[in-house]
């Protein structure tokens, strides 16, 4: 099963990664969302949160934004990334799925 993550402010994904109040999490099998759950996010550190979704089974994150440093750590821990998402997290992940995710410019991007 593949864990996927999306920064978000209630169900709009945030444009900040970091700054995010919490981490939704769709829990995916045979490119179907099986389960959806929230985690807190537990404080902006450098390089702590990807070690931290990588303790909860994480795989993928989709973000409107996030730096290029935080990028490497989360791919240098196993975990996917793409940037510049915008809108209501489940149907950014319902197109990520059917591999249909249009991108905007990553908001982190400076």
């Amino acid at each position: 099963m593949r864990k996927i993550a999306l920064p978000s402010s209630g169900e709009t994904v945030s444009q900040h990664f970091g700054h995010a109040p919490q981490f939704v999490v769709f829990s995916v099998e045979n490119n179907h969302i099986k389960d959806k759950n929230i985690l807190k996010n537990p404080g902006h550190r450098p390089g702590f949160l990807p070690k931290f979704l990588n303790e909860h089974g994480i795989d993928t994150v989709i973000s409107g934004g996030m730096g290029q440093k935080a990028v490497d750590i989360f791919e240098a821990n196993g975990i996917n990334v793409i940037c510049g998402a915008l809108g209501d997290v489940e149907k950014i992940v319902v197109d990520y799925l059917a591999d249909n995710l249009t991108t905007d410019q990553n908001a982190c991007d400076h």
